[in-house]
């Protein structure tokens, strides 16, 4: 079956209309899943979200053997359409696919263990899958387009053959990356053949937007991952209650009921994708966003250019479009959730829907802060109530409330404050060598590598961030330091570090990031003994360039520490400057290893 039949729809993006995408009207409950999502979202469409979906459960399968897949689930749901009582028809999409998986000739000679799955029953069949997932598996190679000089006149005779290559290679690539986003990156190579085939120099023009749209993909990639790991460790309740102070934040003129409707909508539209159950999450995600513009006045001003675009490309456009103006003249909290007298039989009489009206008063007030931010403050606000409800004067009790929760907000100004000062003043040199002697101390038992590798991400966070305005620091630096601790917990979950890391890494999602920060040294290490080869060094480090030679210096203060954690930063400044002068001073001499050696 050729990739004209599989995913032609896709590509005339262009003369697409929306009607394509919306839902058809149906009733509230349908005897056949698979029969309601074909006729939402078209053959064509249908077909491609399928072919994701293989290429992402099956990564080592050919092109031509996931068509044949393609093939039989594509006849099934013709099938169903016809007659919704059809034998199979009433299955849920995830066990349908997940069957024929389990179905695939010699599935344990190319997957080995993974065959077990089959064994079990759904959900867990289909939770053991995911774990054999593999993000940017070696087995699979980068997607390598065509040469420079007959890619435009490919394009132009294969264009659907071309383009379904790309989406292919990326869905075998990135097993976790949501079917409606590999689309909207192959609609983006489209346009940079579109606009690069134009131009004289057409490798240098294709090798630019390549760039932007791999940025792209990782930037994306590394954010839903990030997001199924909250669902997953946290739960709904943590995970709806994040998405509500974003999307308060990103809609402050919405109404409540509008975003708490939206909120429902996006919570089960991630766990679909999460689960990788691909063609449910396509179909709801379009349909969310095809409401969304379609009240595009009660949402936001920013949205009205995505909602001109084509399906395919709309829901990220929506998504990573600007947070719409707050409205000015909103009123102060302070009147209603805490001078009022009330305050306590409205807590009382519903907990959650009380806070909830909190998140959403709160975040819409406050673009410049992170969502897990606006959670301690809650969670701050919580607590005081807790206690002060109790009390027989409640008001007397939570009447200093804005200066309690003031501290919330003063401790993660601070910390953005002085790390982006630090960065400002000493350059990403010393930054890095700051953050690898603060994590170093809290979590000595991982490895120099990864030591390293934490902290180049940080240091990265740290030079993204605090060259944003005022307005814009808090929120960047703590969601994407977040990410990164969320991706050194994750590791932890398989590789424990030490009782301090796991604590914060469980204890709670909106103070993950002041756990961390407030770690001391792990007072129950016990440091390896002395090793000579750490010192061993040779005429290599005269060759080599500086910023091998800085990795070099950086391994030596990490391994160094992880044997004394409780030197002070003079000690370590001694020996980094030592460090420095021996180098010099030895890759001028004529016997550089027997200058290493005595220095």
């Amino acid at each position: 079956m050729k990739w004209v039949t599989i995913i032609s729809f896709i590509f005339l993006v262009n003369s697409a209309t929306s009607r394509n995408l919306q839902r058809v009207a149906r009733d509230a409950d349908h005897k056949s899943e698979i029969a309601h999502r074909y006729n939402d979202l078209k053959e064509e469409t249908f077909k491609a979200v399928t072919m994701i979906t293989f290429a992402q459960y099956l990564q080592r399968c050919s092109y031509n053997r996931l068509s044949e897949l393609t093939k039989i689930i594509v006849d099934l749901a013709q099938q169903c359409v016809a007659n919704e009582d059809a034998p199979e028809c009433t299955k849920s999409l995830p066990t349908i696919f997940l069957d024929k998986i389990c179905q695939v000739e010699k599935l344990r000679d190319s997957y080995g263990a993974m065959a077990d799955c089959c064994s079990k029953t759904d959900p867990e069949r289909n939770e053991c899958f995911l774990s054999f997932k593999v993000p940017q598996p070696d087995f699979v190679q980068p997607y390598q387009r065509p040469a420079t000089d007959v890619i435009c006149q490919e394009y132009h005779d294969n264009r659907v053959l071309l383009l379904g290559d790309f989406i292919y290679s990326v869905a075998r690539r990135n097993p976790f990356l949501y079917a409606p986003t590999i689309l909207s990156l192959a609609a983006d190579y489209e346009h940079a053949l579109q606009s690069c085939c134009k131009e004289t120099d057409i490798g240098t023009c294709l090798d630019e937007k390549a760039i932007l749209i791999k940025e792209r993909a990782k930037r994306v990639s590394v954010k839903q991952q990030y997001s199924c790991g909250i669902l997953q460790k946290f739960g709904e309740r943590t995970f709806k209650a994040d998405k509500l102070a974003l999307l308060s934040q990103k809609y402050p003129r919405a109404p409540l009921p509008e975003i708490i409707k939206i909120l429902g909508d996006i919570k089960g539209i991630y766990k679909e994708c999460c689960e990788g159950d691909m063609v449910e999450c396509m179909d709801d995600r379009a349909e969310l966003m095809t409401y969304m513009c379609s009240k595009q006045e009660v949402f936001s001003s920013k949205i009205k250019d995505c909602c001109e675009k084509p399906v395919v490309e709309r829901s990220s456009c929506i998504i990573e479009a600007d947070f719409d103006d707050k409205p000015q003249d909103l009123p102060s909290l302070v009147e209603k959730y805490i001078n009022d007298k009330e305050v306590c039989k409205s807590f009382e009489a519903d907990h959650d829907a009380f806070l909830s009206e909190f998140v959403y008063e709160y975040s819409r007030r406050h673009p410049e802060f992170s969502t897990q931010l606006i959670l301690r403050v809650t969670k701050g606000y919580e607590t005081l109530l807790e206690k002060c409800c109790k009390t027989d004067n409640p008001a007397d009790c939570y009447g200093n409330a804005v200066e309690e929760l003031n501290n919330h907000i003063k401790e993660t100004q601070d910390v953005v404050k002085t790390n982006c000062d630090l960065l400002n003043t000493h350059g990403e040199q010393d930054f890095l060598k700051a953050i690898l002697i603060r994590y170093t101390k809290k979590m000595p038992q991982v490895s120099t590598d990864t030591l390293l590798e934490i902290g180049k991400k940080m240091t990265g966070v740290g030079t993204k961030c605090c060259q944003l305005p005022e307005d814009k620091r808090l929120p960047c630096s703590e969601g994407y330091l977040s990410i990164v601790i969320q991706d050194m917990c994750r590791r932890q979950e398989t590789t424990p570090i030490n009782d301090n890391v796991s604590h914060c890494c469980s204890d709670s999602y909106a103070y993950r990031r002041p756990c961390f920060t407030a770690m001391g040294v792990d007072t129950k290490y016990v440091p390896p003994p002395f090793d000579p080869e750490m010192f061993n060094f040779d005429e290599k480090l005269c060759t080599a360039s500086p910023a091998e030679r800085e990795t070099g210096q950086m391994k030596l203060l990490v391994n160094l520490i992880k044997r004394k954690p409780q030197m002070t930063e003079e000690q370590i400044k001694t020996i980094a400057d030592g460090f420095t002068a021996m180098v010099e001073k030895c890759c001028k001499q004529s016997d550089i290893e027997t200058c290493f050696g005595e220095e």
